[in-house]
């Protein structure tokens, strides 16, 4: 994903986060629990036929569909299901995957080693029923989302109605929460790995790359994801949506698009930690629930230590962006008012903070966390801060330690 500027911030609450301003007089919207009496599903709720249909723990998982054993990403799988997330499931023992075992292995009073041991696997052995991946069909209306390359310039992205994915592999790499890397090793030559093309698929796939070619100057993926296609993805899960607890319309499609089921449990702390590079969440009880690799801070914009509070959360927000407040913009920007999306600088989410001008939010670059520097913020991959945001409350305490 391109971006404008890494963790800048803005939201519909306070947005003058980052060290952002803003003229918006928008009031903060509260964090509540949504009222959950209605016994039938909203009339504009289609479910997700890519879904994993069975619940963070897998008790609903069914036969495997590997076709091969995969034991790392079996692993970045369960751990990104029960919430100990391995930044994007890619098979590979990276930082985030180690900050996973970590937390997992902490929760699990294991000893703490960051590595995928024995003893940790034998903790992790009650999902071995847990396949590391899944066999799904593009659907039509998730192919079929406008993509188009986005604009560097500010006041170009200004005249959007919205910062969407460039892509359908960016927009399915994000879905499964991996990279459009992983999902080509996946499906060599456009087929499910393991899988034969029929002629009948062979034939499809043509057609489909042709219909959509020239829809981005990213013409290889483009050329390569279609509708209709089968693919074999991470088996993300966790993902179920009770459509009648999530009564914003846009934030049920969001947490869909991204595979964030709605049941989350609830954080009572959440501490940032900027020597692990890490933030974990806390029940009532103070045992760990919770661990998302993050970015946080920069010598120019450092995170501010102390203990600070939420006031509300902004859900799928614009961004005001304000060149005069950043140190690395450039000298020609002005200000303009971004569309939400995505692909926006703060992704899906703004988490508003009693530390004006600071908050957690997503972001448009997930392969970037932990890695890339932020403007004081504490920044997610898209689909992690979609599940903070439906864990947390305004009597959530927040910690910012060194």
């Amino acid at each position: 994903m391109r971006t404008l500027i890494l963790a800048t911030a803005v939201s519909a609450l306070a947005l003058s986060a980052c060290n952002f301003a803003d003229d918006s007089d928008a009031s903060n919207e509260a964090v509540t629990t949504a009222d959950n009496s209605d016994p039938l599903a909203p009339a504009d709720w289609q479910p997700d036929p890519m879904a994993s249909n069975d619940d963070a723990s897998g008790d609903m998982a069914g036969i495997a569909q590997d076709d091969k054993p995969r034991p790392l990403m079996q692993a970045q799988v369960v751990l990104d299901r029960i919430g100990f997330a391995p930044g994007v499931v890619d098979g590979k023992m990276g930082m985030s995957t180690k900050n996973a075992l970590t937390g997992f292995q902490t929760a699990n009073d294991l000893k703490v080693t960051g590595e995928l041991d024995e003893a940790t696997k034998q903790a992790l052995s009650q999902w071995s029923t847990i396949s590391a991946t899944r066999v799904v069909t593009v659907p039509e209306d998730f192919a079929a989302g406008e993509f188009s390359d986005l604009p560097d310039d500010p006041q170009e992205k200004a005249k959007l109605d919205r910062l969407g994915y460039e892509s359908l592999a960016e927009k399915l790499a994000e879905r499964f929460h991996t990279t459009v890397a992983v999902l080509k090793e996946l499906n060599p030559g456009g087929t499910p790995a393991g899988m034969e093309k029929s002629a009948d698929d062979a034939m499809t796939s043509s057609s489909k790359r042709s219909d959509q070619s020239g829809a981005s100057d990213k013409k290889d993926d483009d050329s390569f994801f279609y509708a209709g296609q089968k693919l074999r993805v991470p088996n993300i899960g966790g993902d179920m949506i009770d459509p009648n607890s999530v009564k914003d319309a846009a934030w049920r499609d969001t947490l869909k698009m991204l595979g964030v089921g709605s049941e989350q449990p609830q954080a009572a702390k959440i501490v940032v930690d900027e020597s692990d590079g890490v933030l974990r969440a806390f029940d009532k009880s103070g045992k760990l629930i919770a661990q998302f690799t993050a970015t946080m801070g920069s010598k120019h914009d450092p995170l501010p230590l102390g203990d600070w509070g939420i006031t509300g959360v902004a859900k799928n927000p614009p961004f005001n962006y304000n060149p005069e407040l950043f140190w690395d913009a450039d000298d020609s920007d002005k200000k303009a008012k971004l569309p939400p999306g995505p692909n926006g600088p703060v992704g899906v989410v703004w988490i508003d903070l009693t530390k004006e001008h600071y908050g957690i939010h997503g972001t448009p670059a997930p392969e970037t966390i932990g890695r890339a520097q932020s403007h004081g913020c504490v920044r997610l991959t898209n689909w992690d801060a979609a599940r903070l945001a439906q864990m947390v409350s305004t009597s959530t305490k927040v910690v910012f330690q060194a």
